[in-house]
């Protein structure tokens, strides 16, 4: 497999208007998601397409209230940059695996203060 380190490359630009902002997002959702086969199987993840669509989903929602057109500007070029290094296999596994930490992790439900330890026997 040759890897072209320009074959993902987008120059940066400022979107003129959120029709432009809104245009963009939807077209790199799209790339993301037309991409999830590829990244499982380039990565050998154990995780199946519809898990990492789904992931791919939340982060966008996770995003979705942003108001300002430079701040959206910037989170796409960060996501371009997040594409980029994706497809052309610059990260490694645990890069990815990293986005689905809080489902498989299991003190992602240890309590935070001392009395709920305290009554699930913790010290």
């Amino acid at each position: 497999m040759t890897i072209h380190a320009t074959a993902f490359a987008l120059t940066t630009r400022q979107s003129a208007n959120w029709a432009e902002a809104n245009k963009r997002v939807i077209q790199s959702y799209r790339l993301w998601q037309r991409a999830a086969p590829e990244i499982v199987k380039l990565y050998l993840m154990d995780v199946d397409v519809a898990a990492v669509r789904s992931k791919i989903r939340q982060e966008y929602e996770r995003h979705r209230h942003v108001k300002d057109i430079g701040t959206v500007d910037v989170l796409l070029m960060k996501n371009q940059m997040e594409f980029q290094e994706t497809m052309n296999y610059w990260k490694q596994l645990p890069h990815l695996m990293h986005y689905f930490r809080s489902e498989q992790e299991p003190n992602s439900h240890i309590p935070k203060n001392f009395m709920d330890n305290f009554l699930q026997g913790r010290n």
